[in-house]
């Protein structure tokens, strides 16, 4: 009998050890490993245009969240994105990027970009402090974070060019 309790009590254990594990593994990519208490820094901006499907030209001033530890914190924290700003996300690899919102005060427009600079898929007016991932909608090369509802507003949409540095197609002079 105090075998059993003791096989029973060992196996329980393992079990309640492995569920941290199991979490981490169904995490966002870009949510792991940090757990910040506050916004970070103002990261070093670029700038990058959007053309949408009229040719109309939306310039911004973006933050470039370029290292890991940046990529996780993203704009966690923060109280407000202006209209002509956001945060841009470049990988090494293109991929399947789903985000999340987890301590994002504010409701953000996640715009996922291909690597040739054309936008995949936007996510509108995503839901604050949500956990539930936001999905690239397939591979990516990166993901633009705008001010919640900027996107509708104006009228940018899934197949405009975004022409920045990290995609090759950075006109001089445009910004």
């Amino acid at each position: 009998m105090r075998l059993r309790t003791l096989i029973i009590a060992a196996i329980t254990l393992l079990i309640l050890a492995a569920v941290p594990l199991l979490l981490a593994e169904c995490t966002p990519v870009h949510a792991q490993g940090v757990d910040p208490t506050g916004p970070q820094p103002t990261l070093p901006k670029a700038p990058l245009t959007i053309i949408d499907d009229q040719g109309k030209a939306h310039h911004f001033q973006v933050e470039m969240a370029t290292t890991p530890t940046e990529q996780e914190t993203g704009l966690m924290f923060r109280k407000s994105v202006p209209a002509d700003g956001g945060m841009l996300f470049v990988f090494p690899t293109v991929q399947p990027e789903p985000f999340w919102m987890k301590n994002t005060l504010v409701p953000l427009d996640m715009v996922f970009i291909n690597a040739d600079g054309t936008i995949r898929a936007i996510a509108e007016n995503t839901v604050p402090y949500s956990l539930a991932p936001v999905d690239s909608g397939g591979p990516v090369k990166a993901v633009l974070e705008l001010q919640g509802g900027l996107t509708a507003k104006e009228n940018i949409s899934v197949g405009d060019q975004v022409e920045a540095a990290p995609f090759g197609n950075a006109k001089t002079g445009s910004n």
